[in-house]
């Protein structure tokens, strides 16, 4: 196949899909390897890049997404401003962070963590598809491990759990996502700062 027939293919594909597309499906579909794929994905890339095109290609979740320029944000963000994704509470995103953080991690050992019961929490998360069971843990009555999915990565715009931002910074990416309210973003933000303090309290106690 021509290289300018796969990169007008992968254009397309890119295009019709809302989800990233994994490499090892756009293989299967153009039929070449998955070397060939990449080449395109980054001279279709430079190309966008030397024209300052309003679109770019990146990786999300293991594979490829084609979005808006990041220099585009604040008017894409303008558009979009009523049709938001579904927000997570504070409850919710203080939550999903230990798990992202700790995980495999078990509901008791997160409300050890958080102080509170998380039955309902870890339940939201679950039918949202942002968290997952991986097995049990190997302890008396053997309780559910929890760990984070894809549609996590996907949810949050980052490419594998490598890219996790510190706690902090974590809070930020959920707000600049449109995850979480203005007003819960803020309450998240003292509750870490008010969990360090209590760390830091702890440490010196200690010494």
């Amino acid at each position: 196949m021509e290289k300018e027939n796969i990169k007008s293919i992968l254009e397309s594909l890119l295009f019709v899909n809302e989800k990233p597309i994994q490499l090892s499906d756009i293989s299967r579909i153009l039929e070449i390897k998955s070397k060939d794929i990449k080449q395109a994905v980054e001279e279709l890339k430079t190309e966008y890049s030397n024209r300052n095109s309003g679109i770019s290609i990146v990786p999300v979740a293991g594979g490829y997404q084609m979005c808006s320029a990041p220099f585009n944000e604040p008017w894409v963000k303008k558009m979009y401003s009523h049709q938001n994704k579904q927000k997570l509470s504070t409850a919710s995103l203080e939550t999903l962070a230990i798990i992202a953080y700790k995980q495999p991690i078990t509901r008791v050992e997160i409300e050890q963590i958080r102080g509170v019961n998380v039955d309902g929490v870890v339940r939201k998360l679950g039918e949202l598809g942002l968290i997952k069971t991986a097995g049990k843990k190997e302890v008396v009555g053997r309780p559910f491990l929890y760990i984070t999915t894809r549609k996590f990565l996907e949810y949050f715009g980052i490419n594998t759990l490598k890219d996790l931002p510190n706690l902090e910074e974590f809070v930020n990416l959920a707000e600049k996502e449109n995850i979480v309210s203005q007003e819960e973003s803020q309450d998240q933000q003292n509750k870490i700062k008010e969990n360090k303090e209590q760390e830091k309290n702890k440490e010196e106690k200690e010494e």
